[in-house]
């Protein structure tokens, strides 16, 4: 896993809009989710999602970007989000998700009236947040992070035949989390991550991608 210090990295990224920032490896996408013990080892063993604590009828989201991640699950110290897996994606379906991807909330800019984008909403087995990211101690941030959950046939998908890679980077959140805790951020070691470029205009506009 490239890293890089943290404090090199918050110079360099963009401290407003809205971008997918995250890890490139090759011609693959890394994204984050939490699990409980029972779901990560399985994930981990048998590098898919399945066995019999996993549910296939209720939306699961990633996030590709690692503060985002850390936020949400406490640094791996939420219930039901003790371990943080690393899954390595493939880019073109990382796209193909995203051109399946409604936005949760009404915005006029993506949709001309609200009935239109409630039928989508309700048609869509994909659907994205832009919610604003936050720094390692959870602050934050005027930069938005992206989130997309899924269900149904893209979701098993995703779990049964995309993935290439899973690891559970537990032990690595929980060391980098102690320097957090103990205010030592200049020591801080992030996963190296940058605003991603999809190269498609089409996916840009869907989800809304905005620079500032």
């Amino acid at each position: 896993m490239k890293t890089e210090q943290y404090k090199i990295q918050a110079a360099r990224w963009p401290s407003s809009g809205r971008q997918v920032m995250g890890r490139v490896e090759g011609d693959a996408l890394i994204v984050y989710q939490a699990f409980n013990p029972h779901i990560a080892e399985w994930a981990v063993t048998h590098q898919q999602f399945g066995g019999p604590h996993y549910s296939f009828n209720r939306m699961s989201w990633i996030k590709p970007g690692f503060l985002w991640m850390m936020y949400r699950a406490g640094w791996a110290s939420k219930e039901h989000q003790q371990h943080i897996l690393a899954i390595k994606l493939p880019m073109v379906h990382f796209k193909t998700i995203l051109r399946e991807a409604t936005i949760t909330s009404y915005d006029s800019s993506f949709f001309s009236t609200e009935k239109e984008w409630k039928n989508e909403l309700e048609r869509t087995e994909v659907r994205l947040q832009w919610d604003p990211d936050h720094n390692p101690a959870g602050v934050k941030q005027e930069r938005k992070a992206i989130q997309i959950g899924m269900k149904g046939n893209i979701l098993r998908q995703f779990c049964t035949e995309w993935i290439t890679e899973i690891a559970d980077i537990t032990p690595y959140v929980k060391a980098e989390h102690k320097k957090v805790l103990d205010n030592r951020l200049n020591e801080l070691i992030l996963p190296y991550e940058d605003v991603i470029s999809l190269k498609d205009p089409a996916i840009e506009k869907r989800i809304g991608i905005v620079s500032v």
